[in-house]
């Protein structure tokens, strides 16, 4: 039986247009009904490069669901080439063309000879959430444009000049979806940050500087980092099996010293990178952080400020790195912990198993669910023994406000906080989102 979905926390797998619209220079071509890039682009109105507005989109009718909408996509993408000035045009599928049985693939296929590279992915609705669809598209991408005859020419050309294709400490980096996570930019900076510390060259595809030239060098990457519970792990292990490039999946987002000290010797030993180098990096970050910390200890350490217990309802991700940066780095005390992503069955165990690996032999309860009501009931019965702490989404303010709880939004949907660069990764990211919660915090103490 069909459950209703109250308080989505995440969209259509055609939602994740929004990874391509990342990857600068490159443009989605959508084959779905009118209307749908303007109502899935509902991230504070992030627009980037190409704005969903003018997304080239075939606007299916039913005169497509009749007679099929083949030739409508095919006109669609000969004219968005003419016009637009786009270096990589990815033409994504909606429900509409996928029940029709419209074959994208094969009307891609018919401008292969195009200067501008054309690819494809089927990203419908019915088959999955935006997390899903991200991973879709990636290796698509990786799949198509990296195979096309000029661009394997330009690599045979390299390993014949140098005798091999890969470059010695290129380490292909992803983390979480692009715009779907709220500090996935920020985040993604500051983690290449970390690996050029360490003496590795980091090599991304999306934000300013990055694009279609750091596509091209995935395939003479010494290795590749996928940090992540489980979004993007099929993409990862494409170019894993594809080009033979070593992957190392690390499933937390490492924020603030613990975690941040645990991954930075994690690639050390996964990468050969210099370990005394390494030693030196966290020494002198984790030197750095507590240095910060100790300044307003007597804040941190204030019980009438924040109590002891916190709840998270986020993704995978979130709820995961978050729950623990608070219990490692913190002191607090997890009460049940919320996912809300539809992580697939076949990682659940290990991302639960992964949350309860927390210091002190402290244990987390963790429940996945897409029902936003019944976590709501479920906190407002919970016994925070004070002052609670929720961490989460937009849907949470409400529930923060009604029970008094501390609140700080960290996760989709985010209507009250812009966040352009900030991230919350990290040494420095640890320290912002301290910062965001004391702040939460202070905001409620009555002097």
């Amino acid at each position: 039986m069909a459950k209703i979905l109250d308080q989505p926390r995440y969209k259509c797998a055609l939602a994740a247009m929004q990874t391509v619209q990342s990857i600068p220079g490159a443009i989605p071509v959508l084959h779905s009904g009118p209307g749908c890039a303007s109502k899935l682009n509902d991230n504070n109105g992030t627009s980037g490069r190409y704005s969903p507005n003018i997304f080239p989109c075939t606007s299916i009718s039913e005169k497509e669901v009749v007679f099929g909408g083949a030739e409508k996509l095919r006109s669609t993408i000969r004219n968005a080439l003419r016009v637009i000035d786009a270096d990589l045009f990815v033409v994504l599928s909606g429900c509409t063309g996928e029940i029709i049985g419209d074959d994208i693939k094969e009307v891609a296929e018919d401008f292969e000879d195009e200067e501008k590279p054309v690819v494809y992915a089927k990203t419908p609705g019915f088959k999955g959430n935006n997390y899903v669809g991200h991973d879709w598209i990636l290796k698509s991408i990786f799949e198509q444009y990296l195979n096309r005859p000029e661009i394997k020419d330009e690599r045979e050309e390299k390993s014949a000049e140098n005798g091999t294709i890969t470059e010695k400490g290129l380490v292909n980096i992803f983390a979480g979806p692009p715009q779907q996570d709220p500090y996935w930019l920020g985040n993604l900076r500051e983690i290449e940050s970390l690996i050029s510390a360490i003496g590795l060259k980091p090599n991304t595809i999306f934000g300013f500087g990055r694009g279609i030239e750091n596509i091209k060098k995935i395939p003479s990457a010494e290795f590749s980092i996928l940090i992540s519970p489980w979004v993007g792990l099929e993409s990862a292990k494409y170019l894993e099996t594809k080009f033979r490039i070593p992957l190392l999946h690390y499933p937390v987002l490492p924020i603030g010293a613990s975690e941040t000290t645990k991954f930075l010797r994690a690639v050390q030993e996964f990468t050969g990178a210099d370990k005394n180098l390494v030693e030196k990096v966290i020494t002198e970050k984790e030197a750095e952080f507590y240095y910060y910390i100790e300044r307003f200890a007597d804040t941190l350490l204030e019980t009438r400020i924040l109590g002891k217990r916190f709840t998270v309802v986020s993704d995978s991700q979130y709820t995961m790195a978050v729950t623990k940066f608070l219990v490692n780095d913190l002191g607090l005390f997890p009460e049940k912990v919320f996912i809300t992503d539809d992580a697939p069955e076949a990682h659940r165990e290990r991302i639960a198993n992964e949350i309860s690996n927390l210091n002190y032999g402290i244990q987390a309860q963790v429940q996945f669910t897409t029902d936003g009501h019944d976590i709501h009931e479920q906190i407002k019965k919970t016994d925070f023994a004070g002052t609670p702490l929720i961490i989460g989404s937009n849907w949470e303010k409400k529930l923060a406000s009604d029970i008094g709880a501390h609140y700080v939004n960290v996760s989709y949907p985010m209507l009250e906080k812009l966040v352009i660069n900030d991230h919350i990764a990290g040494y420095s990211g640890g320290l912002h989102l301290i910062e965001q919660i004391f702040t939460a915090a202070l905001s409620k103490l009555k002097l």
